[in-house]
């Protein structure tokens, strides 16, 4: 009786199972690699999530610069230049005739109590309105967030822009002609009766990406978006020539000085397509150069957000018409840079039937 209990309780010979829980190597592996491809496909989506996100506060950037321009124009009567302020004397007892247009528009992007101060300038050695743009005086040197675009990460933010204002089809002059075809010159004020193509169908301003690349010969590596290839002398006749290949000598020197009223710091012209390579006549390695093609630049994909003079912000594929690149600039009439061009003439009477927006 007591055997049998025994093998009734017992299995002789049979060695007891151990249950463990966990994943195999395989398992584990597999667990792995699926939230590898989930990663992989989430990233994308949310990178695209962020720029989309900075590509509408850029908008928002610049819908806010429209609103200050018709503000400054409502109580001016004109909109600001692009370059001007006071002249003679040393470098500190004037701006040398270079001051940014974007100074005189702070006190209409919240920066009043900047305004004033450079107003009240350092008496005798600077001079109120405030010394030349590209000096270091310490009240030029301020971060103003409305001049910024969250996609271009260059570190200077202070005293930098990433915006520019609309100087037109125009090739040579940029920086010192009191007349071009676009909204912002040298000492010129334009106003709205002087955009007789309409303001929805007039740029007063665009994007462009930061640097600070001097004169640099040979070329290595470069970001079209951002460079001039330099010594381009064929330009004014033909500006396809400065097009493709690889530029003997560049320079970048957009965006870091947005008190200066240079055209390479603070301007664009409608030659070339959006996020193409500018190009600049001579070897000058400052930002000095007058006669050049400014594209605009941004890093949103595939275009740049602009705004029109009406005010309303729109966005410009890079594929934008910009017709024959290899006829000369015009002085009046029709641009022969496509859509492109006659968006940044104020006054071609061009009718712009398929416009890209």
């Amino acid at each position: 009786m007591n055997h049998a209990r025994m093998e009734r309780n017992f299995s002789w010979g049979r060695p007891k199972q151990i249950t463990r829980a966990g994943f195999t190597l395989i398992e584990l592996l597999v667990v792995i690699a699926i939230i590898g491809v989930l990663v992989g496909l989430l990233l994308p989506a949310v990178q695209q999530a962020r720029e989309a996100a900075r590509r509408m506060q850029c908008a928002n950037h610049l819908k806010q610069l429209g609103q200050a321009l018709h503000n400054y124009h409502d109580i001016h009567g004109t909109f600001v230049f692009r370059k001007g302020g006071s002249g003679g004397g040393s470098d500190d007892e004037s701006n040398r005739n270079r001051l940014s247009g974007f100074v005189p528009l702070l006190p209409y992007v919240d920066q009043g109590a900047l305004w004033d101060r450079i107003q009240e300038g350092a008496p005798p050695t600077i001079a109120r309105g405030g010394p030349r743009g590209w000096s270091g005086w310490s009240v030029w040197r301020k971060v103003i967030p409305t001049y910024l675009c969250p996609s271009d990460s260059y570190t200077q933010k202070v005293q930098a822009n990433n915006y520019a204002f609309n100087i037109g089809d125009t090739i040579s002059g940029t920086a010192t002609s009191p007349s071009v075809r676009g909204m912002f010159a040298f000492q010129t004020c334009y106003r709205i009766d002087d955009v007789a193509d309409g303001t929805s169908n007039t740029l007063a301003m665009s994007e462009h990406v930061r640097g600070n690349l001097a004169y640099t010969s040979p070329v290595s590596d470069f970001d079209r978006r951002l460079v001039l290839s330099m010594d381009q002398s064929g330009i004014t006749s033909n500006p396809s020539s400065c097009l493709g290949g690889t530029p003997s000598a560049i320079k970048g020197r957009f965006g870091t000085v947005m008190t200066d009223g240079q055209s390479e710091s603070v301007g664009f012209t409608t030659v070339f397509s959006p996020n193409e390579m500018g190009c600049a006549v001579g070897t000058n390695p400052n930002r000095d150069s007058s006669t050049n093609i400014l594209p605009p630049s941004s890093y949103h994909p595939g275009g740049v957000n602009v705004l029109m003079v009406d005010g309303t912000v729109h966005f410009i594929s890079d594929s934008v018409d910009t017709g024959d690149l290899t006829q000369a600039p015009v002085s009046s009439g029709k641009s022969p840079y496509g859509v492109w061009g006659a968006l940044g003439s104020k006054d071609g009477v061009e009718p712009i039937q398929d416009r890209p927006f």
